[in-house]
């Protein structure tokens, strides 16, 4: 008589499980394969055209196998018939099961969820989005990320052609410049500036083969900008399907004022750091000392030339932060008041 294995409970259903969810993934590839074999020419097909054909093709697999594995996972989330209310702890029967698509890099993804909502409160929940991270709107985390890596790069709208280009999905310019606003709420200058280290590499490069230290210039400046209201933003009551009207509001002209710290290596600049806001000369100010006070420039190995038009609020900043530096009047802001002389 042989040994008997002996496993536990809970070995026995993680095996099962996963049993469950390979037949269902392997399911869901033949599915795709249907639309696949379609695409496909007829005559023997050259790699270009197969590989045109699956790029095509790609979030239909890609999707459907994270949504098949969204369906297996949080069966006690799925299937939830009670909650209490987060605020006022009053139990709530579940709503359901209700409809949600969202966008991932990988394709469309299709959520059948409980959704619990309490009248006292006049809030909604769902715990199976809780439990899968899943953000309100229909992009998600890794979508809104791949526009903003675009977005920060390039201007809006080439930004939008690109990111559709390389990832099938459709985001506008106004999209791109919606999710950049989003990600970039709360960050402040020393937050999205490159390191010392990494300054000091660019100026090293710069530097090499040259007797002088290089010249790093700090251009400020500002410029009115029209913009949108922040009581133009979000989505209005009503009606979700409706005839678009004109909208009722103007945009409104402010200042934004930034700077940039760039590099002069002959003929080319060699872009160092830049932050552009709109805000007031005081809380530029204050980024710049933000800046100083981080050590993010090099100061002991570069030549500083701050460059302005002839506001004193630059100037006034320049010689508190960078007294040592060259000053220099922008060259057409000078001519123009000496034309008018």
């Amino acid at each position: 008589m042989g040994w008997a294995e002996v496993i536990s409970l809970d070995e026995v259903c993680s095996r099962t499980h996963g049993t469950t969810l390979r037949q269902r993934l392997h399911e869901r590839f033949d599915r795709w394969l249907d639309p696949l074999e379609a695409a496909l020419p007829e005559v023997a097909p050259t790699l270009g055209q197969v590989s045109e054909t699956v790029w095509a093709l790609r979030q239909q697999l890609t999707g459907g196998v994270a949504e098949t594995i969204v369906h297996h996972t949080h069966p006690e989330e799925q299937h939830r018939p009670y909650r209490p209310c987060p605020t006022c702890a009053r139990l709530l029967p579940a709503r359901g099961p209700v409809h949600r698509c969202v966008e991932t890099l990988v394709g469309a993804v299709a959520l059948e969820r409980p959704y619990f909502y309490c009248p006292g409160c006049r809030a909604g929940t769902s715990p199976l989005d809780e439990a899968l991270d899943v953000r309100a709107g229909r992009l998600q985390r890794d979508v809104q990320q791949a526009a903003v890596d675009f977005a920060t790069e390039v201007p809006y709208a080439t930004a939008s052609t690109l990111f559709g280009r390389r990832s099938g999905m459709t985001v506008s310019s106004e999209g791109m410049h919606t999710v950049t606003h989003q990600g970039a709420a709360g960050l402040g200058v020393v937050d999205v500036a490159p390191s010392r280290e990494e300054t000091e590499r660019r100026v090293a490069q710069v530097a090499a083969g040259r007797f002088r230290r290089p010249v790093l210039g700090l251009g400020i400046d500002g410029a009115f900008v029209p913009t949108r209201p922040e009581s133009a933003r979000g989505r209005r009551p009503g009606q979700a399907r409706h005839r678009a009207r004109r909208a009722q509001w103007r945009h409104e002209w402010r200042e934004a004022k930034g700077c940039r710290f760039y590099l002069l290596d002959g003929e080319r600049i060699v872009h160092v750091l830049s932050w552009h806001q709109v805000y007031n000369e005081q809380e530029l100010g204050e980024a710049l000392q933000q800046v100083k006070a981080a050590h993010l420039i090099p100061e002991e190995t570069v030549r500083l030339c701050v460059i302005g038009d002839g506001a004193e609020w630059i100037w006034k900043h320049v010689q508190a932060l960078f007294p040592q530096a060259c000053q220099v009047l922008a060259y057409y802001h000078c001519a123009e008041y000496l034309h008018q002389y």
